[in-house]
């Protein structure tokens, strides 16, 4: 009770100095997607605040993301056309491969993690090569995920991260980047992604959904802790630097396991759905702003060392005028 009493006379200066966890623009990962065409700045309609952003345009957003001291973004890219085999994720000029090299021009020292994926490139929306019974072809998915993981690091990507959830995939793709000379090519992996609704803005975002089905057959069971550490197990074991759990809110229980378990870094992705979530209840007067700090608090306190945010900016300007 005495202690109890002291705590609630503290000073806001003395509960700082006392603070477990601290928010650092290093904390941050910035998704940015880019679209083809030319002069293209469109707000996302089921993303408030975000962008499409041609290439053309990518040196404002740069400039913007370097002026907050923000040093990561997650590149996503939008295709002009999709096929079966998602060829315009892997191709040389491809938007991805075009955006990172014009992105290196811009800065150099931004660091480029680029998602290596096939949902956003085939026609049918799935994240890999289908069989004729229209379910994923795992061993031939993960050989066309190595060639878009090469692509990404030929172009300059200074970290690939593969989102797919195909069996054995860091390996494959650990191995390939190896064969090539890119030993220094991290790899940051989805190791716990979800089957969530969660992340329907997104897939409106990069017109992703799946044409048929859903991506249960792919995605893990949100029912289930401990296939998690399994999971994390197997990409730790192939390859992994960089270890991501997402959804972040609703599954901060399996980052805290994560943390507990792994000796790697740990990333979470505050998805779509996540943002879009606060971002309406602050906007219709449910909640105050306050609750963006305190939900990516609770990422970092439950062990997350990288945040992958829509907040990214929203957090930074707060960061650098001392508000957080």
């Amino acid at each position: 009770m005495l202690y109890r009493m002291r705590r609630l006379r503290q000073s806001e200066n003395l509960r700082q100095l006392r603070r477990e966890v601290r928010l650092n623009i290093e904390d941050f990962v910035y998704p940015l997607f880019v679209v083809p065409g030319k002069n293209i700045k469109r707000e996302i309609p089921s993303l408030k605040d975000q962008f499409h952003h041609s290439i053309d345009m990518l040196i404002y957003e740069i400039e913007s993301i370097s002026n907050l001291g923000i040093k990561y973004i997650m590149l996503f890219g939008i295709p002009e056309s999709k096929d079966d085999i998602g060829s315009g994720s892997f191709i040389e000029d491809g938007i991805v491969q075009r955006a990172v090299k014009k992105i290196k021009e811009i800065n150099p020292e931004i660091v480029v993690i680029t998602d290596v994926c096939m949902c956003e490139y085939t026609s049918h929306g799935h994240c890999g090569i289908l069989n004729q019974n229209g379910l994923i072809d795992n061993d031939k998915t993960i050989s066309y995920l190595s060639k878009i993981a090469l692509s990404h690091a030929e172009s300059g990507a200074d970290i690939v991260c593969p989102s797919d959830m195909s069996d054995n995939r860091v390996y494959h793709i650990r191995k390939t980047l190896d064969a090539n000379g890119y030993i220094n090519v991290p790899i940051m992996a989805h190791s716990t992604k979800f089957a969530s609704g969660f992340y329907e803005p997104f897939r409106d975002a990069c017109d992703s959904a799946p044409s048929h089905g859903d991506r249960k057959n792919y995605q893990m069971d949100f029912h289930n802790s401990r296939e998690a550490i399994i999971e994390g197990e197997h990409d730790l074991i192939e390859g992994a630097d960089i270890l991501i759990v997402k959804p972040a809110l609703a599954y901060l229980d399996i980052v805290k396991s994560y943390r507990d378990n792994f000796n790697l870094p740990i990333a979470t992705y505050n998805v779509s759905g996540e943002y879009q979530m606060l971002v309406k209840a602050v906007e219709n007067n449910i909640l105050s702003e306050n609750i963006y700090y305190e939900t990516l608090i609770a990422m970092k306190r439950a062990g997350a060392d990288i945040i992958i945010t829509y907040f990214s900016k929203y957090a930074a300007e707060k960061i650098k005028s001392k508000i957080w």
